[in-house]
């Protein structure tokens, strides 16, 4: 409720109401009735008293009794711009806002820099949706008085629902660099920065929230939550702890705390969490999407599907829910069902499907001749591996007479810029040519109605330039050793990266082994490996001098086999037909399956699984077993024809 101004007019007022006037400015407000109804006994028309006393009605919660009185007094004076905004903010109160917003206007016309009549009436405007005007009478106010605090936040407030985050966040925190005790605007601000994806500039928000109001169970939560925003489980986990202890049952904070036990590669006691969570709100969709994601991570997909289901009857359009669904279908090798819910990823939060102006191509008529010289615009949508897995459908639709339009990243350009039947390529975003149809490349399996058994597994379709390979040919030393690519880390923003990535330090079996020339495939070094690689002088750093993917190909060309966790890398491995031992953590990604030693997408490939969840030294002591094995039985010391 806006605040009602008490100020009286200067008049030949009594000594009786100037006693009514103190004691309602201090919240005495009996003693102040008694007085302003002696003063209305001997002056019924006395327009202070009226209207003061029309405005401790109000307070009251009788505002019909309080219209009453402001309407009377503005008969005695028609031209108080107090008493007409105090009459619109009573109005308001009513639900009669049209009849507020001309008393505002009337105010406001008779006082144009009346601040406060400004800033409520932007505030009634909100109310009302016409949010563009509210911003504009805020502007009003401010105009007027520009440090008037409770025009600086409504204003940044109306900027938010506008959805211009970014103006509204220098908005908040002007308002702030004037008043900076205002512990909401602080919360507002850092839920401004989280929307705007700015999760540090979110944390100093709780942190300085937090010295205001130290130990808030809710402030406490948001720390938490931008603390795992920015890959800090750990602290993250800290903050909620903190918060539950204080607020037991705390619903979303238990949800939160599973997610952040999930990126700590702690999935039983997400669990844990998820399911108090539940028992506290057995109706809390999120929380059962989020247990379905911990009983993933437990490789118990029956059970995810179970809980995404469960969800699913609470909210149908749930998209998260259809999308994990999904996941657990494909890893457990449902592709028909997989593929057909995977197309819920373009109702997910900022993954919304992007506008050719032509339609899809879902597969229709796919044995038949309708494709017959339509130009296709495929289309790169995720990651360097999801693409360079899912160009082999590329010569499929070439061979039912499809011109293709083929848009990759930059650096994916050299790489795949030969294959049959690609007319043009094209950077993402870049003007196409005139096109019939299009289609992402990762519905193509959905579009072809790809099941297990039919996976069009011809290697190699990719293939890197032949002078490249020569070059690195003559770049790369010669020995008599078995030569291995090597990449131990994806990248690091990668939301599975915890799961995925290994420390450098931890291949040392690998590496202690005699016959073995290590070659560096590794896109990035982290810092925390740098050192190690340096001091590693089995592993040569090719990685230091390549451009892009062609590059990177090339190199591959000239290797006996590639170890590499699941990247792009060792998607690449696959597409060029090279040996290929990815490996891969207990709960995997999809495309790998359960249970299997080999690939249905990469026949080449052998994979090496952890037997339990973090467990890497026992799949790297798998690995280098296989290894020491491999390099033992080869039929001649040299088997490359660079070395």
């Amino acid at each position: 409720m806006s605040k009602l101004k008490i100020k009286p007019t200067v008049s030949a007022v009594t000594d009786t109401l100037r006693r009514a006037t103190a004691h309602h400015q201090r919240g005495q407000l009996g003693e102040a009735e008694q007085l302003y109804r002696q003063v209305l006994a001997r002056q019924p028309k006395n327009f202070d008293a009226l209207h003061l006393f029309g405005v401790l009605m109000h307070q009251r919660g009788m505002s019909i009794e309080a219209l009453a009185l402001i309407r009377e007094a503005l008969k005695a004076n028609e031209r108080s711009a107090a008493a007409l905004s105090n009459q619109a903010i009573v109005l308001a109160a009513l639900e009669r806002p049209d009849d507020a917003l001309v008393s505002y206007d009337r105010a406001i016309a008779l006082k144009p820099d009346f601040a406060e009549a400004l800033n409520s009436r932007g505030n009634l405007l909100i109310k009302l949706g016409r949010t563009a005007d509210a911003l504009a009478s805020y502007e009003q106010a401010l105009a007027a008085e520009p440090r008037f605090i409770d025009a600086l936040v409504n204003r940044a407030t109306a900027l938010r629902l506008m959805g211009r985050d970014t103006d509204a966040a220098g908005a908040y925190a002007r308002a702030l660099a004037i008043d900076p005790s205002r512990v909401e605007v602080w919360i507002t601000l850092g839920n401004t920065f989280d929307r705007l994806q700015r999760h540090d500039d979110a944390l100093k928000c709780w942190d300085h929230a937090l010295t205001l109001k130290p130990g808030a169970p809710e402030l406490l939560n948001n720390r938490g939550n931008a603390l795992w925003q920015l890959r800090r489980p750990g602290e993250a986990l800290a903050n909620y702890d903190a918060a539950l202890a204080l607020t037991p049952d705390a619903v979303e904070v238990h949800n939160n705390r599973g997610n952040a036990l999930l990126d700590l590669n702690r999935p039983e006691d997400a669990l844990v969490s998820f399911d108090r969570a539940l028992a506290l709100k057995p109706d809390y969709a999120e929380a059962l999407v989020n247990r379905a994601n911990a009983l993933r991570d437990l490789n118990r997909s029956r059970e995810a599907i179970a809980s995404c289901d469960a969800a699913l009857a609470l909210n149908p359009d749930l998209a998260e829910a259809h999308w994990n669904k999904a996941l657990e279908q494909l890893l457990l090798g449902d592709f028909e069902q997989g593929f057909a819910n995977y197309e819920w990823r373009w109702r997910r939060a900022r993954n919304a499907p992007r506008d050719f102006g032509v339609p899809q191509w879902r597969g229709e008529d796919v044995g038949g001749k309708s494709l017959a010289g339509k130009t296709v615009l495929l289309h790169a949508e995720q990651g360097f591996g999801d693409t360079i897995q899912f160009v082999r459908y590329v010569p499929l639709l070439a061979a039912r007479g499809a011109k293709i339009v083929l848009e990759v990243p930059d650096s994916l350009m050299p790489l795949i810029g030969g294959m049959a039947g690609v007319i043009a390529m094209i950077g993402r975003g870049q003007p196409h040519p005139p096109i019939d149809l299009h289609c992402p490349l990762m519905s193509l399996p959905l579009a072809f109605g790809t099941t297990l058994a039919t996976i069009p597994a011809s290697v190699p379709y990719l293939r890197a330039p032949a002078e490249r390979v020569e070059a690195w040919r003559a770049r790369l030393p010669a020995s008599g050793k078995l030569h291995v690519g090597l990449v131990w880390s994806g990248k690091p923003t990668h939301r599975n990266d915890h799961n995925r990535s290994i420390a450098f330090e931890r291949l040392a079996p690998l590496l202690a082994q005699p016959d073995v020339q290590f070659v560096s495939l590794q896109r990035d070094v982290r810092e925390s490996d740098a050192a190690a690689l340096r001091n590693a002088e089995a592993v040569l750093r090719p990685d230091l001098h390549r451009a892009d993917f062609a590059d990177t190909a090339a190199i591959i060309e000239t290797l006996d086999l590639v170890i590499s966790v699941d990247t792009a890398v060792a998607h690449l491995t696959g597409a060029l037909a090279k040996p290929l031992w990815p490996l891969l953590p207990f709960c995997p990604d999809w495309r790998w399956l359960l249970a299997r030693t080999d690939s249905p997408w990469y026949p080449g490939a052998r994979l090496f699984r952890q037997p339990r969840i973090g467990d890497w030294d026992s799949a790297i002591a798998n690995v280098a077993e296989a290894l020491a094995s491999l390099a033992a039985t080869r039929h001649t010391p040299n088997d490359i024809a660079f070395l």
